[in-house]
């Protein structure tokens, strides 16, 4: 797998491992699995955007997205947000 590809920091695991999923077309494609202290260090957390470039399969270089993270966390608020107010609604 070559190309350079949007990878969303899924999860760290033990503070070590990082998991990245690769997506293509808005769609989970590949999870590569990195030492975390190879993220660039803003994008040491859940949901950090990068661009994620692979040679033979392997992680060549990352870059931090800062727009497309901030964005994506405020899409996913926004979702959170609608849903929060419609189980409010069934409350009342």
């Amino acid at each position: 797998m070559d190309g350079t590809y949007t990878g969303v920091v899924d999860r760290i695991e033990d503070g070590e491992i990082a998991v990245i999923l690769l997506e293509e077309n808005k769609q989970v494609i590949e999870q590569v699995d990195i030492p975390a202290d190879r993220l660039p260090e803003p994008a040491r957390t859940d949901g950090g955007v990068l661009s994620v470039t692979l040679e033979d399969s392997e992680v060549v270089s990352m870059e931090y997205r800062p727009d497309a993270t901030r964005e994506r966390r405020e899409s996913v608020q926004e979702k959170l947000d609608r849903l929060s107010e419609r189980l409010s609604d069934r409350e009342e």
